[in-house]
Formats: structure tokens, C-alpha cells, sequence
């Protein structure tokens, strides 16, 4: 026997590593029908990763204090050596990182991901974009720039609004009694430890509630229904070696579009990174338009176009919490757009096209138009949730395959 089989053999008898990888990646099966949607939950994993690493080595000179934070930025962007490659890795690695969940939810909404057996999964994944946005929101304050310390100012207010135990919650939430040295202490804590550990449990929880009801498909069949004499599914092909070297390629591809915009246009026009934030944080001059980075902004798009603030946080807080029940809103037995109605695929449609524009007027200054156009979108949003609970009910399906479709 050879010593690296010894070696392996050493380490089996101690803790189960070789059954481990057989049972999640090397012996796990996978429908074999997978496409271009299914890149996207791997490339979020491999944005984590990029994320972690790039946040441990600006660390190393950053300095949570209100007189040098944003010193200590321009100090690692023009003095550290690859400081500003490790910064604007960091920066375009947050944008990049909702791009890839984004993409990734669609994918889960349009294959019916989140429909029995697989309601807890997609429980987890909410948790996990949640705690994405807040530890987002968390680092987004750090640089201690304009917008970042009049966007936290805005959305910290904003709980203020909430009945009874507002006040306490924003003075908890800044530690004082307005956004100052120690909102940036306790932000700094929240995104650099706290965020990441709980990023870190959900993603495995994640992971192995996937792996335990296997994976979804776009035709929406169970492949372990249809099984070889050998009890292995006979739509189903080993996760390694074919899709560890697929998501290489969607790897591959995915790092030439970053590394594009890392070297060439890491400000994204101001989308990535506002021209406001290379300005030092100043308590007496506000900026002319205060808005959220563009992973925020259909919600908070949402909350303008409400006209009380109090049920703007309502409107803005329930856009969220509604995509949790989405397993229960959706009666419907058949999981993939495929093989849905066409009302189901206008008002999925019309959806999208709701939250792509919420994004948008997100982004710009208030106007009676754009106030306008906010609330029909954001009666859109709603509006699928509702249309989506009557049609699925009694819903006209096309008839499912037996086997999965290549």
C-alpha cells in the first residue's frame, strides 16, 4: 500500500473524510439535465470564499476609528502593497456576490426549488440573503465616505418609524445617539466576525438540506424515482468528476467578467462604488441624493413609494418576509415553468420586469413620475404573491415527462 493511501487510510480511521466526500460530492447524484441557470449557487460559494479572504487582509490595515477610517482606506489603496486590488476585489466581490444570488433565487422560483420536499431549503437560502444584506449593509458604513455615513443615517432612522420600541431600536443599532465613532466600532464587529460566522452555518445547513433531498432539475422531477438495478439514478450522473469540472468552467468565465471590472471599471459608473463615498464623511454637509448600493434598491424603491414612512418600513420589510412562504403561497403541483400555465409565466414575467424597475427609480432622485411608476411596480410585486396563490390552486399544467429532458 502506498504511503498516500496509508495517509488517507490514517486519517478514515479518525474522521470519516473519504465517506464524507463520497456522500456529498463524489457518489452524490446529480439530474443530469443541469444548464446554464445552475452555475450560480457554486459561484456564490466561490464568492463567499473570495469574500472572507480578501476581508482578512484588509483588515490587517484597516482602523475602525471615525478620524482615520477613511485614512486608513486611502492608506490601503496608495500604500499597501496590491491594497488596491485587494480593496476593489473586496468592493466588486459585494456587488458581484447579489448578482450571483439573484441569479441563483430566479433559478429557484422559475424551477419550483422551493416546493416540497425541499420548503426548508429554501427557508435556509432566505436566511442566508438576509444575513448577506445585513452583513452588506454592515461593511457598506466602513469606509466611513459620504454616502456610507448618510445612507447608514437614512436606514437607521428608518426603524424609528417602528411603534413603540423604535428609538431603542435605532440608539442600539448606532450606540448613540446619532451615527458616530461607535456605529462604525459596532458595524465593524457585526461584519467582520459576527455576520460571517452565522453566513458561514447557514451555507452548510444549506448545503446539506440540499444534499439530503437532492438536487431540483428544470423539468422539476424527482430522479431518485427512477432508479438502475444498482439502486442509482438512472437520470443521474456523480456531482465529480462531471459537474466539479462544469462549474469550472462557469468558474473560468465568472473570473474574466470580474477581474474585467476589478482592472478596468471597478466603480461600475458609481453603481459599485458611489463618487460620494471618495469623499471623508462630513455630519454637516448631506448629499444632494442619498440612495442604497443597487442590491438594495427595489426595497428600498418599495418604501418611498409608500407615503407614510411608518408603512413604508411595512411595505419594505414585508417584500422580504413574503418570498419565506413562497412554498405555501404557490398550491401548485407542478415545480418548472416548463410546464406551467401561461398565466403563471406572465405573472412570474411581469414580476421580474416590477423588480428590475423598482431597482432602477431605486436609484434616482424622487419625482412625481418615478413616485408613480414605484407604486405600480410595487403593486406588481405584491400582485404576484396573490395571483400566484389563485392561479396555482386550480391551475391548467402541461403534462410532466417521466424522465428528465435533455
Amino acid at each position: 500500500m502506498s504511503k498516500p493511501s496509508n495517509l488517507l487510510s490514517w486519517i478514515d480511521e479518525r474522521i470519516p473524510l473519504t465517506n464524507t466526500w463520497n456522500k456529498h460530492v463524489g457518489q452524490y447524484y446529480a439530474p443530469k439535465n443541469f444548464n446554464f441557470w445552475y452555475y450560480f449557487g457554486s459561484l456564490a460559494l466561490l464568492v463567499l470564499v473570495l469574500q472572507i479572504v480578501t476581508g482578512i487582509f484588509l483588515t490587517m490595515n484597516y482602523k475602525a476609528d471615525g478620524d482615520l477610517a477613511f485614512k486608513s482606506v486611502e492608506y490601503i489603496m496608495r500604500d499597501v502593497n496590491w491594497g488596491w486590488l485587494i480593496r476593489y476585489m473586496h468592493s466588486t466581490g459585494a456587488s458581484m456576490f447579489f448578482v450571483v444570488v439573484y441569479l441563483h433565487m430566479m433559478r429557484a422560483i422559475m424551477y419550483g426549488s422551493y416546493k416540497k420536499p425541499r420548503e426548508l431549503l429554501w427557508i435556509f437560502g432566505m436566511l442566508i440573503y438576509l444575513v448577506l444584506m445585513a452583513e452588506a449593509f454592515m461593511g457598506y458604513l466602513l469606509p466611513w465616505g459620504q454616502m456610507s455615513f448618510w445612507g447608514a443615517q437614512v436606514i437607521i432612522s428608518l426603524f424609528g418609524a417602528i411603534p413603540f420600541v423604535g428609538d431603542a431600536i435605532t440608539l442600539w443599532l448606532r450606540g448613540d445617539y446619532v451615527v458616530a465613532d461607535s456605529t462604525l466600532n459596532r458595524f465593524f464587529a457585526l461584519h467582520v466576525i459576527a455576520m460571517p460566522l452565522v453566513l458561514i452555518g447557514l451555507v452548510f445547513v444549506h448545503i446539506i438540506a440540499l444534499h439530503e433531498v437532492g438536487s431540483n432539475n428544470p423539468d422539476g422531477i424527482d430522479i431518485k424515482e427512477k432508479k438502475d438495478a444498482n439502486g442509482k439514478p438512472l437520470d443521474g450522473i456523480p456531482f465529480h468528476p462531471y459537474y466539479t469540472v462544469k462549474d469550472l468552467v462557469g468558474v473560468t468565465v465568472f473570473f474574466i467578467v470580474f477581474f474585467a471590472i476589478v482592472f478596468f471599471a471597478p466603480e461600475m459608473g458609481g453603481y459599485f462604488l458611489e463618487h460620494a463615498n471618495y469623499i471623508p464623511a462630513d455630519p454637516l454637509k448631506t448629499p444632494e441624493h442619498i440612495a442604497p448600493v443597487w442590491y438594495f434598491t427595489p426595497f428600498y424603491a418599495i418604501l418611498r413609494a409608500v407615503p407614510s414612512q411608518f408603512g413604508g418600513v411595512i411595505a419594505m420589510f414585508a417584500a422580504i418576509a413574503v418570498l419565506f412562504f413562497l412554498p405555501w403561497i404557490d398550491r401548485g403541483p407542478v415545480r418548472s415553468v416548463r410546464y406551467r400555465s401561461n398565466a403563471y409565466k406572465l405573472i412570474l414575467t411581469l414580476f421580474v420586469i416590477a423588480f428590475i424597475v423598482l431597482g432602477y427609480y431605486g436609484m434616482q432622485p424622487v419625482t412625481p413620475a418615478g413616485t408613480v411608476i414605484s407604486r405600480l411596480c410595487a403593486l406588481m410585486y405584491f400582485g404576484f404573491f396573490v395571483a400566484l396563490w389563485f392561479i396555482s390552486g386550480d391551475e391548467k399544467t402541461k403534462p410532466l415527462p417521466e424522465r428528465v429532458n435533455y
